[in-house]
């Protein structure tokens, strides 16, 4: 297996002993793409996978500047693969524990503060474009995947409802706790969650703040499958492997699915500027917890992202 990867110093290729070779061996693809300080991007040159994971430097969170990496990733990713060289696209995380806890609250909280809506609607506008343009694959003849070892919670959850699959470690964990301080998640939840499982039962999901397991997310059929700890990477793999040739039914199928969501760029927009209307309602009482919320994932942010 051959994989183009940057080391956070330069963009090489390693073949199948682990030597390194030329660059110029998958001239197509722009190095800056090897370059984002929050992602770590690898490109599989035998199967035509691009493995991407996460490496916050602080909270595993959606900040502004991962949400700037992730909107330069697309960018990238459309101006260096053609249809024919580029399949599958993974993404995981190298945060331990964590795949994501969701938006930035810390900077929801000071934004509620100051009652600027415009900053929050801007915050969500960028995360719907994100989710939008997953969704459509970046317009490239892809399937996505979604790798979960750890939690993912809030916009965690949310932007993995964006992926075609989703394979998840056993002791990996979902939620969406936003009700506990008086908001929803505004970034797609709605939208997806009721298309995929029925409105009764997005609600339910919604509102009962409650953290999932992979296998009960795997029983509402959110997640695809459940390996054991420490396999997820193997079983992706083993996903490519096995589907390659499946990849044109596939890749139909999930074009089909969507275009039965009838979903837009305009209605992940507006709910989210319902969510920021909302999260200029909250009281004294929300911003606390909030605040030790937002503790809690600087505390957990602490731990040494492995290189």
């Amino acid at each position: 297996m051959n994989r183009v990867s940057t080391n956070f110093e330069r963009h090489i290729i390693l073949d199948e002993a682990g030597d390194p070779i030329l660059a110029e061996d998958a001239p197509h693809i722009q190095p800056a793409l090897f370059a984002l300080e929050g992602l770590r991007v690898e490109y599989d040159a035998d199967t035509k996978a691009l493995w991407t994971n996460m490496v916050p430097k602080g909270r595993a969170s959606f900040t502004p500047a991962m949400l700037a990496d992730f909107e330069h990733w697309q960018d990238l990713i459309e101006g260096s693969f053609g249809p024919d060289d580029l399949r599958f696209l993974v993404l995981g995380s190298h945060a331990p524990g964590v795949f994501c806890y969701g938006g930035d609250l810390e900077l929801f909280r000071q934004l509620i503060i100051e009652g600027d809506r415009k900053s929050l609607v801007s915050y969500g506008h960028r995360c719907c474009r994100i989710l939008d343009r997953n969704i459509a694959g970046l317009g490239l003849p892809i399937l996505t995947i979604g790798l979960v070892q750890g939690a993912a919670l809030g916009g965690g959850l949310e932007s993995l409802l964006s992926f075609d699959f989703i394979i998840a470690e056993e002791s990996a964990t979902f939620g969406l706790p936003e009700i506990m301080f008086g908001l929803f998640p505004g970034m797609g939840a709605h939208a997806l969650l009721s298309r995929m499982i029925g409105t009764v039962a997005a609600e339910r999901l919604i509102t009962s703040a409650r953290t999932y397991t992979a296998a009960e997310m795997h029983a509402l059929g959110l997640v695809h499958e459940v390996v054991p700890d420490g396999e997820g990477e193997a079983a992706v793999q083993l996903f490519i492997t096995k589907n390659s040739r499946r990849h044109a039914g596939l890749l139909g199928s999930r074009k089909a699915t969507k275009r039965t969501w009838n979903l837009t760029l305009a209605e992940l927009n507006e709910i989210t500027e319902q969510w920021a209307d909302t999260a200029l309602q909250l009281t004294e009482r929300d911003l606390k917890l909030m605040g030790r919320l937002v503790a809690q994932q600087r505390r957990a942010g602490r731990t040494p992202v492995p290189a």
